[in-house]
This record gives C-alpha cells, structure tokens and sequence, in this order.
C-alpha cells in the first residue's frame, strides 16, 4: 500500500518503475538469444567493457550513454577481430577485452576523482534516473524490440544452426555483429538500474527461467520479457521499502523466479518434473 501511495505521490519512484520494467524487458529479449547461442560470457565482457566509456562521458560532460555504446561497440569487435585472426579461443578473447577495458575504466574514473558516479555505474541507482536517462531508455528499448521483430527469423535461424543459415544465403558474421550491438545497447540502458556488475544477471536469469518453461523461441521472448519486468517491479518494491540497494533487489527478484521454475516447472521442474517421470 505504502507503495502505491509512493508511486502515486513521487515523480522519482514512477521514473525508476517505467525505466526498470524497460530495461527488464528488452533484457529478457535479448538474453533469450545470448542464453541459446551460447554467449552468457559475451554479455559479461560488454557491461564491464563500457566503463572507459562513461569515464570518458563524465570527463566530457556528455551523457554517458554516448561513450558507453561506443566502448561497448569496440569491445564486441575487438573480441571478433582477435578470435577470427589468431589461435586464441573466443573465451579467452573475451577475457583479454573486457578485463583491460574494465581496468582501463577503473583508472580513468579515479583520475575523474568520480567515486561516487563510480559506485552508481558499478551497481546501479535507478531511484535516481533522470528524465533524460528514461527517455533515452524508452528509445533504446523501441529500437531492440523493432529490430528484433524486423530480423527474427535470420536470428532465429542463424540462433539455431549457423550452417543451414549460411546455406540459405544469411551473412552469420553480420548478424553475430548485428546483435552484439543489440546487447551492448540493453547493457547501456540497464547502467542505471542494475549497473556494470549485475547487469548480466538481468541478461541471463530471466531467459533461462524462460527456457526452463518453453521449447519454442517465440514463447520464450515473451515470457522473458514478462519475467524481466515482474523481476523489476518486485525489486523496485523491497528497494523502496526497505531502503535496498536498486540493482541488487531486482536480481534477486530474478532469482527468486528462477528458483520457483527450476523446482515446481511442469516439464523441467526438479519437483513436478521427477513426479510426471515417475507416473
């Protein structure tokens, strides 16, 4: 009740819930298709790759969703440049990008002397985003779920079987790159509600609670999409309440979901699912 009357009363708390069930969405969207090409490690690199960017943002004045996108974008090329041209695996390119850029940003951030924005880019402060942020949130969410609605069947495919792709013409290589910009713009807009380090949980938690329930891609969006929000709405209530940290709250929430599927799913489930076997 509390809640409610805060959303009703509070400019602040009805920004942070609006910009939370976005960012959810979108990263369930976009975690449905990380979690089936197999790349959890990739979404990892991108949210830490970003930091010299928003270092670089702060330095300039600029809105750091500009030098986030940018850094995030470099470091998803990079990781490709180096497997595709070396004997080094795509896990250990990996490893090499986002941890140099990740320690390039620390630096840069001190240098700032910024260790307040430092602390809310690490582990998110949605409470306090700004109009500017949620639009900017708004319109990145809009154009992942346009583009992924525009290109579903070449990601499904390519997601699936990269060789029937490329036998049916489909330029793999492009549309790996094509989403890794996806997920470096859903990484960018969850900075401030879940941060540098818990944003990969949004990515992942809600698509495998998803994938735990459906075998189809379709379905699976939807229900990531709708476990990232509920995740968000819950996490946002026990942050206000009880004077939680933001990011870490809506985690949690993820995880808790996550938890109630593995064990009580119909088909997957470790309680329900032995119970149909035995029967």
């Amino acid at each position: 009740m509390l809640f409610l009357e805060g959303l009703m009363q509070y400019e602040f708390l009805q920004k942070a819930l609006l910009t939370s069930v976005v960012v959810g969405i979108v990263s369930g969207v976009i975690g449905s298709f990380i979690i089936l090409r197999g790349m959890s490690l990739m979404g990892d690199a991108i949210s830490h790759a970003v930091l010299p960017g928003v270092a670089i943002s702060y330095m300039l004045g600029l809105n750091f969703f500009l030098g986030a996108t940018a850094f995030g974008v470099i470091a998803a090329l990079g990781i490709g440049f180096v497997n595709q041209n070396s004997r080094i695996k795509n896990d250990t390119a990996i490893g090499i990008v986002f941890s140099s850029f990740f320690a390039l940003g620390i630096i840069m951030i001190s240098l700032a002397q910024s260790s307040t924005d430092l602390y809310h880019i690490l582990f998110g402060n949605v409470l306090a985003v700004r109009s500017s942020d949620m639009w900017i949130t708004f319109g990145i969410g809009a154009l992942v779920i346009l583009l992924v609605g525009l290109f579903y069947k070449e990601l499904l495919v390519s997601s699936f079987d990269p060789t029937m792709a490329e036998s049916y013409g489909l330029k793999v290589r492009m549309l790996h790159y094509f989403l890794m910009t996806l997920l470096t713009l859903v990484t960018v807009a969850s900075l401030q509600t879940v941060g540098i380090i818990l944003v990969v949980a949004m990515l992942i938690t809600p698509a495998a609670t998803a994938y735990l329930l459906t075998n189809r891609l379709s379905i699976m969006l939807f229900l990531a999409a709708g476990f990232g929000a509920v995740s968000a709405i819950i996490g946002l209530y026990f942050s206000y309440m009880y004077n939680l940290a933001s990011g870490a709250s809506i985690v949690l929430a993820a995880t808790a979901l996550f938890i109630i599927v593995f064990l009580f799913s119909p088909k997957q489930g470790i309680i329900f699912g032995r119970r149909s076997v035995k029967q």
